[in-house]
């Protein structure tokens, strides 16, 4: 059940908020239930509902070979990245 709340910040704070929320594609209301969450919850697992819509439009566009091991693939680009 949502409710409403009434918060009163400085003009310029809010308008710096509005503007990163409107980058992260999220609505003010989301983003401070999401950081009143982080604030509360000893657990930080995420669920799919919870991602912001960017990330839900990203969510399976990149398709893998049925037997890609991303381990060994991240093992070997980050050898490759600190061997240098």
């Amino acid at each position: 059940m949502n409710t409403k709340l009434t918060l009163t910040i400085q003009k310029e704070i809010l308008e710096k908020a509005k503007e990163y929320a409107k980058d992260k594609g999220q609505s003010l209301s989301d983003l401070v239930e999401n950081y009143f969450k982080l604030l509360t919850k000893d657990e930080r697992k995420i669920k799919p509902k919870q991602l912001s819509p960017r990330v839900k439009r990203l969510r399976g566009i990149l398709k893998a070979q049925s037997n890609f091991d991303y381990k060994k693939t991240l093992e070997e680009e980050l050898r490759k990245k600190y061997e240098k």
